[in-house]
């Protein structure tokens, strides 16, 4: 069989570059998925996409990987009913520069657009709007899902809806996305419209979002993690929409659905024996950072990538945090939780542990999914060196935080959680369990974060 002998051994790693495990990677077409799965051993089959999982969720360890093929020029465009079928191995990146020139736009995106759609849907990705639009999972349509038994199911909301939820948020866990319809959103340009305010401490974060959030499609704010006492969680709040037409200089207005975002630097592959981003580089970093945003400012125009994918401008920046790698550290916590952020940041701040990048958003109600991870209330995002002393302590005693405040954890940001701590937080798991088994009784899909938190038992 052709495609078996283009398997090939290879290290993986998530985004974050920590625990390195051993796979059998194959690259597949749609149509060449089934015949790949006759490869599969006792340690299953995992759809790895471009590796954007910060930890361990996209590895199977001494298993099959399947990587999917795809290009955007397969996709199917319906103009008329807003909505757009594409292969789940496309990229967003290759997605956005095929329809944002004809005035469409995804209805989610992540902080970066080298993502494939079917991770997109496997981790049920969320933006800076989801206080207004929801996950990525609210707007999919339908999907067709390559069963372990080899049949394909085609699911959606009101057709096998169990299996549907499933897998929105599934992390690839219950098939094999093949591919995917989803709304789109339309646009007259390719620009963005923002209002940036500078706010001194945290409770001020908070009112200005419970406030105004809804008076703005997109919101986000950078947390500066080295304010304490009184500056504890000053941030910089940016909120936005698509720009109209009119809104466009003259210039801009000759070409208003332009769009070609580029990488600007690439670091080079080398294992750094210590990271560039430690407690002097961060504070440094995060203080300019401060210092530079104007206290108000209203209407800037900036393009689709600065506001939404702004570290896509460097290429493996992951590096920066050296050959130990980084964690990403996601949390929930409903309303009326506001103390558990501020418990974890003084956590943070008195563990000498900075974050090069901390961002504060709202979630709105979340969806049936099981294993979705947004719920209604405020989720923050930190990004940690592994070289900190003491980290997975750390990481333990801010999880004991999140969930005694009724919270959980991201699970494509996780590299580090207990089963006990996921039960927790994902009360519905035992529901999620009992539809992936009715499709895959063998166990046939696995990663190995399946395996550490007992998804998969």
């Amino acid at each position: 069989m052709a495609v078996l002998s283009q398997v090939a051994r290879r290290t993986l790693t998530g985004w974050g570059r920590t625990n390195a495990t051993n796979a059998d990677v194959v690259a597949v077409a749609n149509h060449e998925v089934a015949a790949a799965l006759g490869a599969a051993g006792g340690r299953g089959v995992l759809v790895r996409g471009l590796g954007r999982s910060y930890g361990d969720s996209a590895q199977n360890s001494g298993g099959l990987v399947l990587q999917l093929e795809g290009s955007a020029h397969e996709a199917v465009l319906d103009e008329a009913a807003g909505t757009i079928t594409v292969p789940a191995g496309v990229s967003l990146d290759d997605l956005l520069r095929r329809i944002v020139p004809r005035g469409w736009f995804v209805p989610v995106t992540p902080g970066t657009r080298f993502v494939t759609m079917g991770g997109a849907i496997a981790s049920d990705v969320h933006g800076k709007g989801h206080h207004l639009t929801g996950s990525f999972g609210n707007h999919v349509r339908s999907l067709r899902l390559l069963l372990a038994d080899g049949t394909v199911a085609d699911v959606a909301p009101h057709r096998r809806a169990d299996l549907f939820w499933a897998t929105i948020g599934g992390m690839g866990l219950t098939g094999v996305i093949l591919d995917v319809t989803f709304a789109l959103l339309p646009i007259e340009t390719s620009r963005m419209t923002v209002d940036t305010t500078r706010l001194p401490d945290l409770d001020a974060v908070f009112a200005a979002m419970e406030e105004g959030d809804a008076d703005y499609r997109y919101s986000v704010a950078w947390i500066d993690p080295v304010g304490r006492g009184r500056h504890l969680g000053r941030s910089v709040l940016g909120r936005g929409d698509h720009a109209t037409l009119a809104q466009l200089s003259p210039r801009e207005q000759r070409d208003p659905l332009a769009y070609g975002p580029k990488v600007l630097a690439t670091l080079p592959p080398l294992q750094l024996p210590v990271g560039l981003i430690n407690r002097t580089t961060i504070n440094a970093f995060n203080e300019v950072w401060f210092r530079k945003a104007p206290r108000h400012r209203e209407g800037e125009v900036q393009t689709i990538a600065t506001f939404w994918h702004p570290l896509d401008m460097v290429g493996g920046w992951n590096r920066l945090y050296g050959a130990k790698g980084m964690v990403q550290y996601q949390f929930v916590v409903p309303f009326g939780q506001e103390g558990a952020i501020r418990a974890v940041l003084e956590r943070l701040t008195e563990g000498g542990a900075s974050s090069f990048l901390s961002v504060l958003k709202r979630f709105g109600p979340g969806n049936p999914a099981p294993l979705s991870f947004p719920r209604e209330g405020w989720t923050l995002a930190v990004d940690l060196p592994v070289a900190i002393h003491g980290i997975a302590e750390l990481l333990h005693g801010l999880d004991r935080i999140v969930l005694d405040a009724g919270g959980r954890h991201y699970l494509t940001k996780d590299g580090h959680t207990t089963p006990a701590a996921i039960a927790q937080g994902y009360p519905r798991l035992e529901e999620w369990k009992a539809v992936r088994r009715t499709v895959d009784p063998q166990g046939m899909w696995q990663s190995d974060q399946s395996r550490r938190l007992g998804l998969t038992d």
